[in-house]
């Protein structure tokens, strides 16, 4: 779990203090987990409490961000309004929280001098680049693909990246930019996947392409606060490795299940035995390739693994993401048959 996390990525290191931004959260609250067990002082600040929130407040607060930011030697700013949010919050409230508060603490950060500044970014933010038109093989996705937004999330997340980018090259800010994929353990938004497959089958089908295990999530951060100086400024997509090659990427569109067979062909017997079933279709891969090779990250939880796991008759998920578990995205339930509502932002703009 956190520990053996934090014994895999530092055998001589002196203990650093860590601010934690969006501790309440999924990732933040494993970074902490995570963090402390390797012997870090961590400080987490969110605008809710939880038992890994020592500081309650907002990132868009400058006197609240100056006092947290005392002494510190890393900044990993998880915080952030997420797709989930675009249905209840409005426009400005995206800007406040992703622009200004990520504005906020990078101030705060090359004032004080902080060793690395790593910003927690999602793939969402290549937009409209993900999904090639129905013809066209599957999009093969890096660091060069240049994103087209199509929400506010989206925007929001980019401008926050080009900040990052902006106070490295102005104010020789250490800055790491990580665009993760699917880590989440709670069910899919879209209505037509809910309907169509078991929410393990969901999930397993999508870490051949969009989805990662929180565990790597964490190990990537760790690495970023440690490769941060010799890099300066970096961005680099954190999704588990694919078994497949941008040469696949016409018949992932077509038969992504031939080309399994090929690669992982233990997947049929586990699958069959559970009356699973593998996607139509791939629209789009993510490649990690980048982040393999210049954070020297290893990610350990792949399709294949977790086949194996399956085999041996273990858990798909991590003991981490067990333990952090399902966290609601809003206060209160809300309306609608899925976890969060979703496809009205369109059709009723926000001011």
């Amino acid at each position: 779990m956190a520990v053996e996390i934090a014994a895999s990525i530092t055998a001589s290191r002196q203990a650093m203090k860590v601010l934690v931004t969006g501790s309440s959260g999924h990732l933040g609250d494993a970074l902490i987990r995570t963090l402390r067990a390797r012997g870090d002082e961590v400080i987490g600040i969110d605008i809710q409490p939880s038992p890994y929130t020592d500081h309650v407040g907002s990132i868009s607060d400058p006197a609240f961000v100056e006092r947290c930011m005392a002494g510190i030697d890393a900044v990993l700013h998880s915080a952030t309004l997420h797709k989930p949010h675009v249905e209840t919050h409005t426009r400005q409230q995206f800007v406040d929280t992703n622009i200004s508060g990520t504005l906020t603490l990078l101030e705060a950060a090359a004032r004080c001098r902080v060793r690395a500044f790593v910003h927690t970014s999602t793939t969402s933010a290549f937009g409209a680049a993900l999904t090639p038109p129905p013809d066209a093989p599957a999009a093969w996705i890096t660091e060069d693909v240049v994103p087209v937004s199509k929400n506010i999330y989206g925007a929001t997340k980019l401008a926050a990246e080009d900040l990052c980018q902006l106070f490295h090259r102005l104010e020789r800010l250490p800055c790491i930019v990580l665009r993760t994929s699917r880590f989440f353990l709670e069910a899919d938004d879209a209505a037509d996947a809910r309907a169509a497959y078991v929410d393990a089958n969901l999930k397993l089908n999508e870490f051949l392409h969009r989805r990662v295990e929180i565990e790597d999530v964490v190990s990537a951060h760790l690495l970023a606060i440690e490769r941060a100086s010799a890099i300066g400024f970096g961005r680099y997509i954190i999704s588990a490795t694919t078994p497949f090659t941008p040469d696949d990427a016409a018949a992932l569109r077509r038969d992504p299940a031939a080309v399994l067979r090929e690669r992982v062909p233990q997947y049929e017997a586990v699958y069959a035995r559970r009356g699973w079933r593998m996607t139509d279709s791939l629209d789009r891969v993510y490649d990690n390739a980048l982040a393999r090779r210049q954070l020297g990250w290893q990610p350990r939880w792949d399709f294949a693994a977790l086949i194996a796991r399956l085999e041996a008759g273990h858990d798909y998920r991590s003991a981490l993401a067990l333990a952090i578990g399902r966290k609601p995205y809003h206060p209160v339930p809300l309306a609608g048959d899925g976890p969060y509502p979703v496809g009205m932002a369109h059709a009723s703009p926000r001011s």
